[in-house]
């Protein structure tokens, strides 16, 4: 089977075109400048880069999209800046504008791609205390949540009687050399880590190797369609979260951030990303039959540091 990914040279997208080159699937990865791309660095050996602009009226990528399955992890970072209104903008419409273009090359291919796996994230529930959050729980009304929502939203026009969609709405991920935990380690191995506000927030959590095998589990499993959670099934407080990376470094965890502080550098995306969470479960993964490999956080930074 051909998988085309796009956003296939990110922190999520290499391991995943990697780990589909090793099951001997034809991988594409798309990519908005070619010129500028460097295929040793950005996508392991055995992928293919294709040229696409997301804002364009189609081209040459539209080809590979016919009998593939694809997977949307096109868009701007949430975390990269500040959330000013222009950034705001680019986050949102860097995911509609790209999933939307993605979704209408989905409806037109033939023979119509089998699967059509797109992003997501746990924010689509919005901010949350401490009950529990499967994927049937209707969606909040922060900026992380209309962003999400829409998102999907665009994605499901990607549906036809063979082309079933999946939005991964995905947790916190976590990996050495990417994604947030990097930005978490040099306070704690100074000793300076501690929880962040309150700790009280549930940060949903996934190790990224376990992201992968989701995302080829729901490539390859024909039943598997709508939204999954892509969270380990243990997800922890933010002080849990805290004291077992501590536990891990061999570090203290005694600094606390405090909230007024985070809000004060960061604005809305203190609140968005670090104050607030939900303790969501990837209640159909289970159901369904998927089991992870780090079902538990001290697994999973144990395999990380090991």
């Amino acid at each position: 089977m051909k998988v085309v990914i796009a956003g296939g040279t990110g922190f999520l997208g290499r391991p995943l075109a990697r780990a589909l080159v090793e099951d001997g699937r034809d991988v594409v990865v798309l990519t908005r400048n070619r010129s500028t791309a460097n295929p040793q660095r950005e996508v392991p050996p055995g992928v293919r880069v294709v040229t696409w602009d997301p804002e364009g009226d189609g081209g040459a990528w539209v080809a590979e999209v016919a009998g593939a399955a694809i997977v949307n992890l096109a868009g701007e970072p949430i975390g990269a800046r500040r959330w000013s209104v222009v950034q705001k903008q680019r986050i949102l419409e860097s995911r509609l504008i790209a999933t939307r273009t993605l979704a209408a090359a989905v409806r037109t291919a033939s023979p119509a791609p089998l699967a059509f796996v797109s992003g997501s994230a746990v924010g689509y529930y919005g901010p949350l205390q401490d009950e529990v959050v499967r994927e049937d729980h209707p969606a909040g009304v922060d900026f992380l949540a209309t962003v999400c929502r829409q998102w999907e939203s665009e994605a499901v026009r990607g549906a036809g009687a063979a082309t079933r969609v999946t939005c991964i709405r995905t947790g916190l991920v976590l990996e050495e050399d990417g994604g947030a935990l990097p930005r978490m380690l040099t306070p704690f191995k100074m000793g300076l880590g501690g929880r962040i506000g309150s700790g009280r927030q549930y940060w949903p959590w996934i190790h990224r190797a376990d992201w992968v095998r989701l995302v080829r589990w729901a490539i390859d499993t024909a039943s598997v369609s709508g939204p999954i959670n892509a969270t380990a099934p243990h997800p922890v407080t933010n002080s849990e979260f805290t004291q077992a990376l501590a536990a891990a470094l061999h570090r203290p965890a005694v600094m606390p951030a405090p909230a007024f502080a985070l809000r004060i550098l960061l604005g809305e995306m203190a609140d968005g990303l670090l104050l607030s969470g939900q303790k969501a479960v990837p209640a159909k993964a289970l159901r369904m039959g998927f089991t992870f490999d780090c079902p538990e956080l001290s697994l999973a930074l144990a395999a990380i540091f090991k």
